[in-house]
């Protein structure tokens, strides 16, 4: 039996993939590369390309294969974007995504593992958040996410279908040849090492008047092989119980991003220069988890300890990448 992977030649796609094979586990990716590259695709892993809403395509996939659960990672994760085209993410993320579960559903599957965010959570009313945390998103990304858990209750209310809803705090780092490839980079410690590679001049830091300790933005880093294992250890859970599970998936610990300029300083070596601009819509000022039911109920225990770690692993990846490219 497989596992079917949506969006497996992205970031967190393509390193959960690598990671279930590596464990012995069939895996299929299904990805339309439209914010991804095939070469990012891992190696020895059978591959189609079409969108999640494609009838026909799904229709060849359930026959040719034997799909056992789905990881869906699909989807448009940029924040600053959703506030501005917020269409495109309620179409993208919930629309197409409803649509492809249906699909699956009315098939009989019973096991899916859905790539949710942090960003259900809005401006948080205490620290550490958990799972109970009121769910106010403050922006159509992490909007067009909650919808789709809500979705996902409803169809396990419906009919038994169960479900694992990962919430990824600030997903970050690197693993083996697999790291953070997008076009255009939007996310801070990738932009940031491109700042100590001189391919970007400074690093902006949008908004130094939060009610922080130092002003920017706090978040939660989580290295991407502990999320990858994390989905390895949803699945086992869907396979052996009944009842869905909304679960966490960070640190339990705050960096700010001047927190993170200072790590990435002392890793590269570099001055990395700063210029502060003014806030960006939708962003709240502090998210730092309670992975409690991670660790309690799927046994889950990260490999990578500190944000040292993370951004090590991630400046190798970049490094390399650069050099590759002269």
């Amino acid at each position: 039996m497989s596992i079917l992977l949506t969006g497996g030649a992205g970031y967190i796609g393509s390193i959960v993939a690598s990671i279930l094979k590596e464990e012995g586990e069939d895996v299929i990716i299904l990805d339309n590369l439209s914010r991804s590259k095939k070469e990012c695709l891992p190696s020895g892993i059978k591959f189609y390309e079409g969108d999640i809403d494609d009838v026909s395509l799904l229709e060849k996939i359930y026959v040719e294969e034997k799909i056992d659960a789905i990881m869906h990672f699909a989807a448009f994760i940029e924040v600053g974007e959703s506030v501005l085209e917020p269409y495109k993410y309620y179409e993208n993320n919930f629309s197409k995504t409803i649509k492809f579960f249906n699909f699956f559903i009315n098939k009989g599957m019973d096991k899916i593992i859905f790539s949710s965010t942090a960003a259900v959570y809005g401006e948080p009313q205490y620290i550490p958040i958990d799972e109970d945390h009121i769910k106010n998103p403050t922006n159509p990304y992490g909007m067009s996410k909650l919808f789709v858990e809500r979705f996902l209750e409803s169809v396990e209310r419906a009919s038994g279908v169960h479900h694992v809803a990962l919430r990824y705090f600030n997903a970050s780092g690197a693993y083996g040849n697999y790291g953070e490839n997008h076009d255009p980079e939007t996310h801070l410690i990738p932009i940031i090492l491109e700042v100590a590679l001189g391919i970007r001049d400074k690093i902006f830091i949008n908004g130094d008047d939060y009610n922080t300790t130092d002003g920017t933005c706090i978040r939660d880093y989580i290295h991407v092989y502990d999320i990858a294992k994390a989905h390895l250890l949803a699945y086992r859970y869907l396979s052996n119980n009944s009842g869905s599970l909304k679960v966490n998936l960070g640190s339990g610990e705050g960096y700010s991003i001047l927190d993170i300029i200072e790590s990435c300083r002392k890793i590269t070596g570099a001055i990395i220069p700063v210029e502060v601009r003014e806030r960006r819509e939708g962003d709240p000022s502090t998210l730092i988890a309670s992975s409690k039911i991670a660790e309690d109920v799927l046994g889950w225990k990260r490999e990578y300890q500190s944000v040292d770690s993370i951004i090590e692993s991630a400046w190798k990846f970049h490094k390399a990448k650069f050099e590759n490219s002269k």
